[in-house]
């Protein structure tokens, strides 16, 4: 009986060590293909997606497009050829996000912000309507979009729940006063 339990305890030691063997393998192999400069387009830490999207690249179901920053600098992305403005806009995202990160370490970026004041444009034409289709605007595989300034015009029917709480609360009290008034 005391053989199968230093048996047992050899089993889980050594699984233990080979465990930790294999994940160190693992890595190691992994960081080695992520530094080779054929697969530099892949991200440090790829998502099944990422992975997904670049070879669809590959096999020529996706495209990579080229966005130029407003101060001239430029960076590739790649979207599927399905793919319409707010995947383009999610691709930009998480590709700045990426490189802001690799940069500065932990930074955030207000992307409502951002979309706020700025949107993309190809051959001077504002990419305005989210789910307009790539290919359907002339996009297709190594095209170039830019980044514009653009201020959204504000839709003056539709107030914030703020504001329609204080013209309510005002009327009321207006109300209020002019039925005092009148007994």
């Amino acid at each position: 009986m005391e053989a199968k339990s230093e048996e047992g305890e050899g089993e889980v030691g050594l699984g233990y060590n080979s465990g930790s063997v294999k994940r160190a393998r693992l890595q190691s192999t992994l960081s080695a293909l992520l530094d080779d400069p054929v697969l530099s387009d892949v991200p440090k830490k790829p998502t099944l997606a990422d992975v997904d999207t670049l070879i669809s690249l590959e096999l020529g179901s996706a495209m990579k497009i080229s966005v130029v920053k407003l101060d001239g600098t430029s960076f590739d992305v790649a979207v599927l050829n399905r793919g319409t403005v707010k995947d383009l806009k999610l691709a930009i995202n998480k590709k700045i996000n990426e490189m802001e990160q690799s940069k500065m370490g932990h930074r955030q970026i207000s992307w409502r912000q951002v979309w706020a004041n700025f949107c993309l444009a190809y051959h001077n034409e504002k990419l305005i309507d989210e789910r307009a289709a790539l290919q359907d605007l002339g996009i297709r595989n190594n095209s170039q979009v830019h980044f514009v300034h653009y201020v959204a015009l504000r839709d003056t029917r539709k107030h914030s729940r703020r504001r329609k709480h204080r013209f309510f609360h005002g009327l009321s009290k207006r109300l209020n006063y002019h039925n005092d008034a009148r007994s």
